[in-house]
């Protein structure tokens, strides 16, 4: 029974005193915003694993149907962040190209497919490494190896049939912080986005902020609850370049505004993530963390 008691008390010193870190994109499973990609890290050796549900709005490119995805990953070295991710795919009854016919018609709508990928993001840049002001940097690639009809991913140019890879893109992200003492911490976010894939060229910047409150220490439940809050805006690129009938998206725009808000229960260890997406078709979900150091 002592033991017990010794082990709660730890794990609840554990969950309630460990540091808040950085936010989990609830497209990718990695470090960015809703959907753009920053320079920011997780703390290192941090296991992250989390699940969404996606407004058919808020997909990359966009579908005709609502969906979901869960993802794990792990910050290998502070400078290194790893991790895996599965999103599900309904049967379209639409042609998709070539692909007249392809599903069963008894199918349509249902979940049949799963788009697994893999992603990576190095820091090359630390923040403050030259001088105070110096951002961060880092380069990074969701799906790097997914493959396409007509070019696709840097490892894959040649022609081929259809493939998943549905999340494949290449990019440049530059953060800085700018800290105000007792009330909490603006992050200031730009990157650059590529990708060859038919249904979601892109060649493009994207810029976002982020604000995390840090007010005073008091006993104030409601310093304590704000504390947990962190709100976010983003300005990514659209997807009107390709044919209609693949995007789903006849009122895209070449760029589009989402909003969002993440709330860290227990100090990091649990976070939901809310999305809107066009700043009016809602997403979320959660993400469970471990610090393994």
């Amino acid at each position: 029974m002592r033991s017990n008691r010794i082990f709660i008390s730890v794990l609840l010193v554990f969950l309630f005193f460990i540091p808040v870190t950085v936010i989990s994109q609830i497209n990718y499973g990695t470090t960015g915003l809703m959907n753009m990609p920053t320079a920011d890290m997780q703390r290192d050796k941090t296991f992250m694993a989390g699940g969404n549900w996606l407004n058919h709005h808020a997909t990359v490119p966009r579908w005709w149907y609502d969906t979901w995805n869960y993802y794990i990953n792990i910050t290998v070295f502070p400078w290194l962040e790893a991790g895996y991710l599965c999103i599900g795919h309904k049967a379209a009854p639409v042609d998709y190209g070539n692909r007249s016919g392809f599903w069963i018609p008894s199918t349509y709508g249902k979940f049949v497919n799963q788009d697994r990928s893999f992603h990576l993001r190095f820091r090359i840049w630390k923040e403050g490494w030259w001088k105070s002001w110096t951002p961060q940097i880092v380069i990074g690639a969701n799906d790097g190896i997914g493959d396409s009809a007509n070019g696709g991913s840097l490892s894959n140019q040649s022609e081929q049939g259809y493939g998943n890879g549905f999340l494949n893109r290449y990019y440049l992200a530059i953060t800085k912080h700018i800290y105000f003492d007792n009330i909490g911490t603006l992050g200031a976010h730009l990157s650059w986005i590529y990708s060859n894939r038919f249904d979601n060229k892109l060649n493009n910047p994207a810029m976002g902020a982020n604000f995390r409150f840090h007010l005073k220490d008091s006993d104030s439940w409601v310093h304590k609850a704000i504390n947990g809050v962190n709100l976010m805006a983003e300005v990514v690129p659209g997807y009107t370049d390709v044919k209609e009938d693949l995007t789903f998206d006849p009122d895209g725009a070449k760029y589009q505004v989402n909003l969002g808000m993440e709330y860290s229960f227990w100090k990091d260890y649990i976070n939901a993530i809310v999305e809107l997406n066009r700043c009016k078709y809602f997403s979320g979900g959660l993400v469970f963390k471990i610090h393994l150091k």
